[in-house]
């Protein structure tokens, strides 16, 4: 930020920082607020329902089985453990076979929702499904252990006003589902912007007091005060490709509005190694050349991609063993090429969707990239980067719990790294109490969130205040 003063014999200025804290320590939101609260842990019991259950009846089953009854074929009965009683479903058929309970849902209204689930042996997804007047809402899901209890956290919009009706579901018949702490509080869009602005001006603002003072520290009064932001401070950035280079009113446009960027494909493999053994680095050295002149900050995207569609052509031929060479000379020649000039890797793209590299080099083919990618290049965090995490509740090949069962394994053979979390963002209509409720699942791991390639289809929403901009 820039700033200049007009006053005759003006020698000093002096800028007082107010604590966030207590500007805002005051401030009350008329709604009730957010409860931000996420567990990653598998947990001997299971924490109290968020919300005090919210518009659960019921929450914690500690009134039998009041208010909930058995879905499909499925046969229900409480069960007690150590002091804690819970729902447990078996007999099972059919993968919606569960427990539910029949809800009122107002329109346009955001819910939250959680639960914990454990299921009898191994480890499940398990999703929660609420069956409206209009389809079916997906809430959020979960990989369920046995032995302990995984908190499920989620959330969806109600586009319209009736009745509803809370499922669990699992594709594995063979196992029971256990639930308890469960809990479903809804928000108006009001509500919502409400306790969202709070956290806003909490955490990102603070109010600067500017006093213009001379020689002696006495005030200046009537001083002119000008106030002029060069750059944001908070990183926001836009892929650019090649074509910048030689587009003069795009690079003026682009380096005033952003402080980071990665590159489409110039960095890619399918465009560095055409053809096996001939690198060309060129595009990316020069988009490299570009950003640094103007002090925008470089992600590398991508080392490797497991979408067997995005590859180079010569790779398809090789056997498992000149795959496995040839993948890693690519890791240390990109990564050693850049190495201390960028601030994040995305090693492997798309990884929970695909599986090329896996498929012809084993199950522990991704680890073993992130170790050596690990040590090319220590000094900045490692990327996973993937899609649908935080943008369809409905994919379960992605959802926050896959993500963190394949960070886990990653993080198993590579202790010392520095990971991220990137979420690629490809949204349609965003579902924002599902996207606030990854995010909090997410973020309980303590690492980096980016959001690498944010987009929104077009949609008649869009210009409304309050919605998406809310998350």
């Amino acid at each position: 930020m820039e700033i200049s003063l007009q006053k005759n014999n003006l020698i000093t200025m002096l800028l007082i920082l107010v604590c966030p804290d207590l500007l805002f320590s005051g401030f009350e939101a008329n709604a009730l607020p957010y409860d931000y609260t996420a567990s990653i842990e598998c947990l001997e019991t299971p924490l109290k329902p968020l919300h005090g259950g919210g518009i659960i009846l019921n929450p914690e089953l500690n009134m039998g089985l009041k208010g909930w009854q058995a879905f499909g074929d499925a046969k229900i009965e409480q069960r007690e453990l150590a002091g804690n009683k819970f729902v447990a479903v078996h007999a099972r058929n059919h993968p919606t076979d569960s427990i539910s309970q029949k809800l009122y849902l107002q329109q346009e209204t955001l819910y939250s929702f959680s639960a914990w689930i454990q299921v009898s042996e191994g480890n499940e997804a398990v999703a929660a499904v609420f069956k409206t007047g209009t389809g079916f809402k997906h809430g959020g899901a979960v990989v369920a252990e046995s032995k302990c209890w995984s908190m499920l956290k989620g959330g969806f919009t109600s586009d319209a006003t009736g009745p509803a009706e809370l499922y669990f579901e699992s594709k594995n018949t063979s196992i029971e589902i256990w639930v308890d702490s469960i809990s479903l509080q809804p928000f108006t869009t009001e509500e919502w912007a409400s306790h969202q602005d709070q956290s806003i001006k909490k955490v990102r603002k603070a109010k600067v007091r500017i006093q213009a003072i001379d020689k002696q520290g006495n005030p200046l009064s009537n001083a002119t005060i000008t106030i002029q932001q060069n750059k944001p401070g908070f990183p926001i950035g836009c892929a650019i490709n090649k074509n910048i280079l030689k587009n003069t009113p795009y690079q003026k446009w682009f380096t005033s509005r952003f402080t980071v960027t990665t590159f489409e494909d110039e960095m890619k493999w399918y465009s560095t190694e055409v053809s096996p053994g001939h690198e060309d680095y060129t595009s990316a050295d020069a988009l490299l050349s570009f950003a640094k002149q103007h002090n925008i900050a470089v992600r590398g995207h991508n080392v490797l991609w497991d979408d067997p569609k995005c590859q180079p052509g010569w790779l398809y031929s090789l056997s498992p063993a000149e795959l496995s060479s040839a993948v890693h000379k690519r890791i240390v020649s990109v990564m050693s090429r850049y190495r201390g000039q960028l601030i994040a890797w995305d090693v492997v793209n798309e990884n929970l969707h695909f599986s090329f590299f896996e498929s012809k080099l084993g199950d522990q083919a991704t680890p073993n990239f992130y170790r050596l990618a690990h040590a090319v290049d220590w000094s900045v965090p490692l990327f996973l980067n993937e899609y649908n995490t935080i943008e369809d509740s409905r994919d379960w090949a992605a959802t926050p719990a896959k993500y963190l069962q394949k960070l886990r394994q990653i993080q198993g053979l590579t202790r010392n790294a520095k990971m991220g979390i990137g979420l690629e963002s490809h949204f349609g209509t965003p579902n924002l109490a599902y996207m606030r409720a990854s995010l909090d699942t997410l973020g309980a791991t303590g690492l980096p969130i980016w959001l690498t390639e944010l987009d929104v289809l077009s949609g008649p929403n869009q210009d409304r205040p309050n919605t998406w901009n809310k998350f």
